[in-house]
C-alpha cells in the first residue's frame, strides 16, 4: 500500500492537528487576512465528523499585535513581544470565532507554555480539557502563551507546540501549513515523501523564514520528527494555496509527506519524557551500563554511573550518555530517582549500599526502566 493511500485511510478517522503559520494568515503588509481565515475555516470544518476531529495550532498573535499597535517591525525585547501578543491574541481569536460561526462551530482559546506541558499533572489536565472540548464539538485554537512566556518556559515556536499537541490528542496526522510548498531539495524541487527520521533531509534545510514567523523549515522538520516518533504522519504544505487540506485528506501528492518509522513508535508518556521534557543534567555511564539499558531493557543502576553533571532534583529529567573521549554520547533520557548531590555520592556504588551511604533509599535504580526512554540512533 502506498504511503499516500495509507494517509488517506488514516485521515478518515482520528485526530488531525493543523498548524498554521503567521505567514499564511497575514498579507504582504503583515496584517491579519480575514479572507484566508474564512477559507481555512471552510476547509477545516468538514474534518468535524464521526470519529474524526481537528485541533488547530494558530500562529499570528504577535504579527497581528505589531500591526494593531502601529509598530514598524517585530519587537526585539521580551516585554515588547508580550505586549504585541496580548493585543493580537484577542483579534486572532475574534477572527477564528467569526469564521467558524459560519459553519455553526464554536472555538475555544487554549494558551500553553512549556511549563504547562512539562509538568505531568498539568499535561494530563490539558489532555482532559481538549477531550471535553471535542465532546462539546468546540474546536481548540491553540497558541503559545506569549504574553507570559519567557525563555525558560517558552516552547520556542508553534511548530514544536504542534508536535506536542499531536501527542496530547493522539493525532494520526499533523499538517504543517507554511508559505513554502514543502521541504525542497538542493534543486528547489519539493521532496514528495520520506521517513521523518532520515538525516539526509537535514542538508536541505535553510535558515530562511517568513518575516512574520519564528520557525523555519528546520523547525518544521524537527517538529515532524517529534510527531512521527509518536506514530503520526506529517505533511508540510503551502497554506496559501486553497484546497490543500482536502487534497491531503484524499491522498493527493501535495507538499512533503514525512512518515513515522514502523520500528520505533513511542507511547505517550515515553514521548513526553523524550520530546517534551528538557534535561536538567546528565549521567555519564560506562559501556556495561549502556548494554544493560539498550540490549537488556534494564534500569540504570548507580554502579554504572561514572560522572554526574548538572543541578537536578529527584524526578527531574536527565540525559544518559556513554563515557567516551568526546565527552559522552547521549543515548537515553529518563527521570532521576535521586537528586544530583545524592547521585554523586552513590555513583559507582552497589545498589545495596544506597541506604548505608544516604541514610535512606528511593530504590535500587538511579533511573528506573519505567522512567527511561532510549534515543533511536
Amino acid at each position: 500500500m502506498s504511503a499516500r493511500l495509507l494517509l488517506r485511510q488514516r485521515a478518515r478517522t482520528g485526530h488531525v492537528v493543523v498548524k498554521i503559520g503567521s505567514g499564511v494568515l497575514t498579507d504582504d503588509a503583515g496584517r491579519l487576512d480575514p479572507k484566508i481565515i474564512r477559507r481555512l475555516a471552510k476547509e477545516i470544518a468538514p474534518l468535524v465528523s464521526a470519529g474524526r476531529f481537528p485541533t488547530i495550532v494558530s500562529s499570528g498573535a504577535i504579527a497581528v499585535g505589531v500591526h494593531v499597535l502601529g509598530l514598524k517591525s517585530r519587537p526585539k525585547t521580551m516585554p515588547g513581544l508580550q505586549a504585541a501578543a496580548a493585543v493580537g491574541q484577542s483579534k486572532l481569536m475574534e477572527a477564528w470565532s467569526r469564521a467558524f460561526a459560519r459553519h455553526e462551530l464554536h472555538v475555544a482559546q487554549v494558551l500553553l507554555t512549556h511549563d504547562d506541558l512539562g509538568d505531568r499533572r498539568r499535561f494530563l489536565n490539558v489532555r482532559r480539557a481538549l477531550g471535553e472540548l471535542e465532546k462539546r464539538k468546540a474546536i481548540a485554537i491553540i497558541n503559545e502563551n506569549d504574553t507570559v512566556s519567557f525563555e525558560e518556559i517558552a516552547l520556542g515556536d508553534n511548530d514544536k507546540l504542534a508536535a506536542q499537541v499531536a501527542n496530547l490528542v493522539d493525532a494520526g496526522l499533523l499538517i504543517l501549513m507554511s508559505v513554502a510548498p514543502g521541504l525542497q531539495d538542493d534543486r528547489g524541487l519539493v521532496v514528495p515523501e520520506c521517513l521523518a527520521a532520515d538525516r539526509a533531509l537535514d542538508r536541505f534545510v535553510t535558515q530562511a523564514r517568513s518575516k512574520t514567523g519564528v520557525g523555519g523549515m528546520g523547525s518544521k522538520l524537527e517538529a515532524a520528527r517529534a510527531a512521527a516518533a509518536r506514530g503520526a504522519m506529517v505533511v508540510i504544505v503551502d497554506g496559501k494555496t486553497p484546497g490543500r487540506i482536502a487534497e491531503i485528506i484524499e491522498g493527493e501528492p501535495v507538499g512533503t509527506l514525512l512518515l513515522p518509522s514502523e520500528r520505533t513508535q513511542l507511547q505517550s508518556r515515553e514521548h513526553w519524557i523524550l520530546h517534551t521534557l528538557r534535561p536538567r543534567g546528565r549521567l555519564v555511564v560506562d559501556e556495561g551500563a549502556r548494554k544493560a539499558l539498550v540490549d537488556h531493557n534494564k534500569s540504570l543502576l548507580p554502579s554504572g554511573v561514572r560522572r554526574v553533571e548538572g543541578r537536578f532534583q529527584e524526578g527531574d529529567p536527565v540525559d544518559i550518555a556513554l563515557e567516551n573521549e568526546a565527552g559522552g554520547l547521549v543515548f537515553a533520557r529518563g527521570l532521576a530517582r535521586y537528586g544530583a548531590p545524592d547521585m554523586e555520592r552513590i555513583a559507582g556504588q552497589k545498589s545495596e549500599r544506597i541506604a548505608e551511604i544516604l541514610g535512606q533509599s528511593a530504590g535500587d535504580a538511579a533511573v528506573h526502566r519505567d522512567d527511561l526512554v532510549l534515543i533511536d540512533a
